[in-house]
């Protein structure tokens, strides 16, 4: 990634209140604080430019706020570490709150610093200081916050910092929130405050259970004949993914996942079921309804799937519950899904229980009680070669899957209609789920916040997204080409297609004109010209693809070019109506 380089190496002399702030991020170890500017933080941007050096950490600029925290929304995704963002007083705070929502529902860690116009109105500059002051910019998102503060002096600011840090990071983690006062920042020191090791206030350890708590557990799964595994969020360690494949083959359990979330387990072992979906195909919710022991780790939704299963059997499972979610539930957002019942609760993280399940059961592997069956042969690439229909979203995986053979790649985002057996998930990395609150515009932002995080991997970037979902937030692309950070982003459809089913379900229930249903969600006439935007932005592109013959030679293209370590860009225009799975709209 490429740094913007200060004229003159950082000043070490702390003599600024915001100077004791950009301290506490370095401290704090922060590689990057995101931001769209505004003159509120103006003080924090000149201490983290000119009192550290723009070093450790960096700033990147993002040309909206929406964007500033769906990077640092990505880069969470993927590290499990927190960005720091700075949003400008309450009118960038609006900006952003639809990603900070997104990265609440997702579970994953944001340091977010706001500022405010002057809180003493004796000292309030003529209008802007007004009407970029209110008394609590936290009430507008405090019900999908983790924890907010308005410190009221240097030395409260670095306390606010370390519990900001602290709650942010600490599971079931989330965004937090620290508003700073223009005078906090701008107004001299007359001594710098005593700054305290952050390692002193890091977030707790992870509970592992006690034998008295494991042991009921472990006995309903012991008995089990046909035990079932949710996995829902889940870590992103290799460890961790191991250790859940030797659960699934201890017990010969089958294993469902979901495109919600990050990848939790091998989509193409021969435990795992369907292919992974929104929501449950109908043989993963025979699976379920056959199950006498479900074990749900951190699954969101848990209630809804065993609603969903009784169509299937009685749903008469024993249910062991694992999930800290509960410490996070309030009675605004609704984020929490419908309540769930269960036998054995348990407040673990799921891979502590995961890992302590393995220490404690036999390690011969029960015969499985079910297998998936046999996966149906993947295509030739040739067999694309001078095809002249439109592309689906199938022939996009079916071209990664032949192009990527043997890489490390991490499929950072898909479309919502994405076919889930299009492209086999066998790492942690290679998939990191949705957006959390379902925002559209998320997407840019969150590509480019992952590939940041991947730099220097060898694992290549890659996020496929309808140009509705782009097209809300684009201008994510101008901080990838800034700071050439390479990932590939394939945009395709012209239409906000999934609403167009939705529109269709509810003409065919009224008895009225399907025909219709495009009318206010197709972007066409004109259509959006997507690669020429891309290039505004300053990312080479190409496109549109218009055919699925000419798809494997654009994608090839593209993946050279982010080899070579920049962005790059595909518009493909595809047949929404083929090739993708859309049976979950019907029946949700």
């Amino acid at each position: 990634m490429r740094r913007d380089e200060a004229e003159i190496g950082g000043d070490r002399a702390m003599k600024w209140g915001s100077d004791v702030v950009a301290e506490m991020l370095r401290r704090l170890g922060i590689d990057h604080v995101c931001l769209n500017p505004g003159s509120s933080f103006r003080g924090l941007q000149d201490s983290l430019v000119n009192y550290l050096g723009n070093e450790r950490p960096t700033l990147l600029l993002a040309l909206h706020e929406e964007s500033v925290v769906a990077i640092a929304h990505g880069y969470a995704k993927l590290t499990g570490r927190p960005m720091a963002v700075v949003v400008h007083s309450n009118v960038g705070l609006m900006h952003g709150l639809m990603a900070v929502y997104n990265a609440w529902c997702d579970r994953v860690p944001v340091l977010m610093l706001g500022a405010t116009g002057v809180v003493d109105a004796a000292v309030r500059r003529s209008w802007i200081d007004w009407v970029h002051t209110f008394r609590d910019q936290a009430a507008m998102l405090r019900a999908f916050l983790k924890w907010d503060d308005v410190p009221a002096s240097p030395a409260a600011a670095v306390e606010a910092l370390l519990r900001a840090h602290q709650q942010a990071t600490t599971p079931p983690c989330g965004p937090a929130y620290v508003v700073l006062d223009r005078r906090l920042q701008e107004d001299a020191l007359a001594a710098p405050p005593a700054l305290p090791d952050p390692a002193r206030f890091a977030a707790p350890a992870r509970v592992e259970p006690s034998a008295a708590m494991l042991a009921p557990a472990l006995a309903l799964l012991a008995a089990a004949e046909r035990p079932l595994i949710l996995m829902g969020r889940m870590s992103r360690s290799r460890a961790d993914w191991g250790r859940r494949i030797r659960l699934a083959e201890t017990l010969g359990a089958r294993v469902l996942t979901d495109l919600r979330s990050a990848a939790a387990f091998p989509t193409d072992h021969p435990l795992h079921g369907g292919p992974p979906d929104l929501f449950l195909a109908t043989a993963d919710r025979r699976l379920v309804a056959a199950a006498d022991v479900v074990l749900a780790l951190d699954w969101p939704d848990l209630a809804d799937v065993m609603v969903q299963a009784r169509d299937h059997g009685p749903a008469a499972a024993r249910i062991i519950h694992a999930s800290l979610d509960h410490h996070v539930h309030n009675g605004c957002s609704m984020d929490h899904q419908r309540l769930a019942p269960a036998d054995i609760r348990l407040a673990l993280e799921p891979d502590a229980l995961v890992a302590a399940l393995l220490d404690a059961l036999p390690a011969t592997a029960r015969t499985p009680w079910s297998t998936r069956p046999p996966a149906r042969a993947v295509p030739p690439l040739s067999a694309l070669a001078g095809a002249t229909r439109l592309s689906t979203l199938a022939d996009i995986g079916l071209v990664l899957r032949h192009l990527l053979g043997g890489r490390n790649a991490c499929l950072v985002r898909v479309p919502l209609n994405w076919p889930g057996d299009a492209y086999p998930f066998r790492d942690p990395l290679e998939f990191l789920g949705y957006d959390g609150g379902g925002g559209v515009g998320s997407g840019p932002g969150m590509a480019v916040g992952a590939a940041l995080a991947l730099e220097g991997s060898g694992r290549l970037a890659v996020a496929i997204m309808g140009d509705g979902e782009f097209l809300a937030a684009p201008s994510a692309l101008w901080t990838a080409a800034h700071y050439r950070i390479p990932v590939l982003v394939v945009a395709d459809n012209r239409s906000y297609y999934t609403d167009e089913v939705q529109q269709e379900l509810v003409a065919r229930h009224r008895g009225r004109a399907v025909a219709n249903k495009w009318i206010g969600q197709r972007i066409d006439d004109p259509p959006v010209d997507i690669a020429g935007l891309a290039r505004d932005f300053g990312v080479s592109a190409e496109g549109p693809v218009r055919t699925a013959g000419a798809l494997a030679g654009a994608l090839e293209r593209g993946l050279a070019i982010v080899d070579a370590g920049a962005p790059h860009l595909v518009a493909v225009a595809i047949d929404p109506e083929a090739g993708s799975n859309l049976d979950w709209l019907a029946e949700a």
